[in-house]
Formats: C-alpha cells, sequence, structure tokens
C-alpha cells in the first residue's frame, strides 16, 4: 500500500501544484476538498501520512471564509499549513490573525531562526515568496517562531504535535528551497517512503477504466494531442476493442492532421473512427468572434458529435484527455476564477448524455508526456507542443473564416517547421502563429500592399500555469518572418510577442 500526503483546497489556484511537487518526490498525493471530514479521510486514506492546507483568496476570520474540520489536528498526522493554511492553524489554534506591520507581494527575504525541522538545508536567509495581507500575529499555544520576515511571523510549529504554518509558498519555483521544505515535510516529519511512480499511476488508472467501463463500451475525443493519444492508449490497454476513438475534423486543426491522425493510432487495439464535420463546425462559427463563445460553442458541438457515434457504438462512457491546468482555468476549483473555459470543461451541456471518464485530470503536462513514454507513444506524439481543444478557431482574434483559417494553419505549419529546422522545437514549450484583426500597410515588389498581420508566440514553460516568452536567436525569427510573408500572400507583416504568463495567457484567446 502506497503512503499518501492529502492537500485539503482552500481555493488556491496553486493546490494542485503542491500535490505534484509532493508526487515529485516519489510519494503519493492527491487534493481533496476542505469540506472534507476526519470521517471521509480515515475511510478513503488508510495509509494516510500528512495533511497540507493549501493557500486560498479568502480573509480566515471572515464569517463566510472557507473552514475545514477542527479534528484534522487531532488525527495524530503531521499538518502543514501554506498561506491560508497557515492562518487557520493560527486561527483554530488559539493564536491570532489580522494585518500584520505589512502586506507582502512577490519576492521577500527570509530570516530563518531555527535551521532545522521543516528547515532543514536552509541559509539564515533565503529568498521566499509570499503572496498575502494578513499574517499570524499572535502564536497559538505550544508554538514556536522558526523564521520571519521584516513584516511577518513567516515559519511556526509545534514539533511535538507535528504542527507546522508557513506563510510563503514553497510549491511555486519562485521559493528557491522551496522543494527542500517539502521534502523535509514528506520525509522526515511524516516517514513517507518513495513509492510512487508513473509506473503505479498507468497500472492504477488502466484498473480504474476498467472498473467505471465495466461491461460497456467508450469512445473518447482523439485530438492528436499528447493528452487525448495518451487517454487513447490506456484505454485500450483497460477494455481494447470496446474503446472508439473519434477524430473530428473540425476544419480547425493542424495541416495535414486528419493524415497523421490515421498512421499514428491504425496499429492499436481500439476502433478508429474519422468524422468529416468542417461545414458544421464552421457554420456554428460564422459571425461569432468573442472567445468565450467560440470555445463554448466548439465544445457543445463536440459533444453533439461525440453522441451521435455513441448512440451508433451504444456507449454510455465519454473518455477525455483533461489535465489540470485545463481544470483549473475553467474555474475548476470552488473558489477559483474562470480565466478560460476549455472546451472539454466549461463547453460542456449540462444535459450531456454521456458518463465522463478523465483519467489524467490531476496530471500536469510534463507529467503527462512522462506517461506517453512509457505506455509506449512515440517520442513524435509524446513531445508534441500542447495545441488546443477548440484548434485554430482560438488561434484568429475575429471571425473563422474559411479564408482566415487557411492563413493561420500555413502560418502555424511554417513556425513549427522553423523551429524542427533550427532544432529548437524540443526546447520551446509551444509555439504558434496568430492571426490579427488588422491589416497593415507594406511594400511589396515595389508596390503598396495592405494585408494581414501575423503574431509569432514561442514560449517557455514547465506545467503551464506560468511561461515566459522565449529568447530566440533573431534569425530563427527573421526565418519564420520571411517565409510567412513570401509563402502567404495574404500577410504583409509579423510580429513577435514578448508578454509572460501572467500577465497574458498563453494562448490569446
Amino acid at each position: 500500500m502506497q503512503t499518501q500526503i492529502l492537500v485539503m483546497d482552500f481555493g488556491s489556484q496553486y493546490a494542485h501544484l503542491i500535490a505534484r511537487r509532493v508526487r515529485d518526490h516519489g510519494v503519493y498525493s492527491e487534493v481533496v476538498s476542505n469540506s472534507v471530514t476526519v470521517k471521509d479521510i480515515m475511510d478513503a486514506y488508510p495509509d494516510l501520512k500528512g495533511i497540507i492546507l493549501s493557500g486560498g483568496p479568502d480573509d480566515v476570520v471572515e464569517k463566510d471564509a472557507p473552514q475545514c474540520d477542527k479534528k484534522i489536528f487531532d488525527m495524530g498526522v503531521p499538518v502543514l499549513g501554506l498561506c491560508y493554511g497557515h492562518h487557520i492553524i493560527g486561527h483554530y489554534l488559539s493564536g491570532k490573525v489580522g494585518l500584520g506591520a505589512g502586506r507582502e507581494y512577490g519576492m521577500t527575504k527570509l530570516k530563518v531562526v531555527k535551521q532545522d525541522g521543516i528547515l532543514k538545508g536552509f541559509d539564515k536567509t533565503e529568498n521566499v515568496w509570499m503572496n498575502h495581507g494578513n499574517s499570524v500575529t499572535a502564536l497559538p499555544n505550544g508554538f514556536e517562531i522558526a523564521a520571519k520576515t521584516d513584516d511577518c511571523i513567516a515559519v511556526i510549529q509545534n514539533r511535538e504535535k507535528g504542527i507546522y504554518g508557513v506563510q510563503f509558498h514553497p510549491e511555486v519555483t519562485h521559493t528557491k528551497k522551496g522543494k527542500v521544505l517539502l521534502k523535509n515535510f514528506v520525509f522526515d516529519i511524516c516517514s513517507c517512503k518513495k513509492d510512487w511512480s508513473m509506473e503505479h499511476f498507468i497500472a492504477y488508472e488502466i484498473e480504474r477504466i476498467k472498473e467505471q467501463v465495466g461491461k460497456r463500451r467508450a469512445i473518447i475525443g482523439l485530438s492528436g494531442g499528447v493528452d487525448s493519444s495518451v487517454v487513447a492508449v490506456l484505454a485500450s490497454k483497460a477494455i481494447g476493442s470496446r474503446l472508439t476513438a473519434v477524430f473530428v475534423d473540425t476544419g480547425f486543426m493542424r495541416l495535414d492532421e486528419p493524415e497523421f491522425i490515421k498512421k499514428a493510432f491504425s496499429s492499436w487495439d481500439m476502433k478508429l473512427e474519422m468524422i468529416d464535420a468542417r461545414e458544421r463546425f464552421y457554420g456554428a462559427l460564422k459571425g461569432v468572434v468573442d472567445p468565450e463563445r467560440k470555445r463554448k460553442i466548439i465544445g457543445e458541438l463536440f459533444i453533439k458529435v461525440f453522441d451521435e457515434v455513441a448512440i451508433r457504438e451504444k456507449a454510455g462512457i465519454l473518455m477525455q484527455g483533461t489535465i489540470y491546468p485545463d481544470r483549473i482555468e475553467s474555474g475548476g476549483s470552488k473558489n477559483s476564477s474562470v480565466i478560460k473555459s476549455h472546451h472539454n470543461v466549461g463547453g460542456l451541456p449540462k444535459d450531456m448524455k454521456l458518463e465522463l471518464c478523465e483519467p489524467l485530470a490531476d496530471l500536469y503536462k510534463d507529467e503527462v508526456r512522462a506517461v506517453a513514454k512509457k505506455v509506449g507513444l512515440s517520442s513524435e506524439l509524446a513531445m508534441r507542443h500542447p495545441f488546443p481543444g477548440p484548434g485554430l478557431a482560438i488561434r484568429i482574434i475575429g471571425e473563422c473564416t474559411f479564408e482566415n483559417v487557411e492563413v493561420v494553419k500555413r502560418a502555424n505549419h511554417i513556425v513549427l517547421d522553423e523551429l524542427r529546422k533550427a532544432r529548437e522545437y524540443d526546447n520551446i514549450w509551444q509555439a504558434f502563429a496568430v492571426l490579427l484583426p488588422v491589416k497593415s500597410v507594406g511594400v511589396q515588389g515595389d508596390a503598396r500592399s495592405y494585408k494581414k498581420v501575423v503574431a509569432v508566440r514561442l514560449v517557455n514553460s514547465v506545467d503551464a500555469m506560468s511561461a515566459s516568452f522565449s529568447k530566440v536567436p533573431y534569425s530563427l525569427l527573421e526565418n519564420i518572418s520571411t517565409r510567412i510573408t513570401n509563402e502567404i500572400k495574404e500577410v504583409n507583416r509579423v510580429v513577435y510577442d514578448i508578454t509572460n504568463k501572467p500577465p497574458g495567457t498563453i494562448e490569446w484567446e
């Protein structure tokens, strides 16, 4: 039986990132709601070794702020509170929480008082990432200060009870020793074993798919991206020919995508069905320019197509390659905001007839890539850049006419082709072109031109929760620009997007 660390979610955008960091250490971790009871926990997690309380956007002393079962502090397992979770500890255990000497946002200097226990391996001063207004202003009984900043009590601990509160965020990469702190908690304080791996995940999910599907048939929307490809292979291993993989050609796919899909999946144990739905999708998006409407229309139309296939195949399960960033950006946590509705999350109709199965819903993209390699997908598929479910429809800022789609399809192909030629493809997280809703004056063939503008976007990331624009050589950008303006007669100007995430998202829509 695997040891387990639970992350209790109080509405943080980073709750699942905490679980991910624990899994990085080879220990199984998953996220549960803050409303879960101690009885629920004890029944469902027999080898629980520790609980981490996540951050959150609320004020713990407010009447309607998220709370939790106070009995978790009497379970006999260590508890670590991060930011809002730190405030929960102070508030519940007779300390005080309120406005401290000052608010702290971004990089902050931590002064370490106790260089052992949870802060073992820390120097006397460390850079940590803060994001708080309130602070623990008075210690709970039995606690001591392990670290502080100029404006707050930053780390508190009760070693006897195994309860630790941390004001900063160790789960984000900005906190240099964040992984060290979590490692200290997981192994030194919780006594976990390093007994979780992607092999464990694969075996578990295959069995879970078998259990959920039972004797029924299932379908999967196969887009050709690594997420849906991995789910297709997991389902193939679980239920074989009772799986129908459905590739829907919306017209907004990569160049020559249908041919690629046929070649990549024809040898797997599943039924592969290719559906030409271009006219339906173009018709549904006629005159639509709002990105949220685009996403939801596409999501609803996908489900209609899947329903039609499901009726024909007598299938009761819809499998999807939804991953965690899809869910969190679509408002997947109770207290999180909607950044953009992913077609397979925010675009799903409330009255859909198919039962959902989402084996990758708690994983990040790089974890999915690791699974892809383990289950035997080609490196080309495993390392494919992310491609949005709505496809090129959201890389057109404006209406998705046939002409606009053809322009952006060719531009995207040129971007990726030049990256491969320069041997930069695997060094970039995601690369694409966006068609802008403006025209600009140019000069081509000694004559004035007035044509479309394309923006090129190249970003680096680890998990898509944050990203930075790629500092690729100017010569590569020049080659991309030259090819786009030479080969696509409708375009006379190319610009490069140098926006990070945040403040921008990776995709433009």
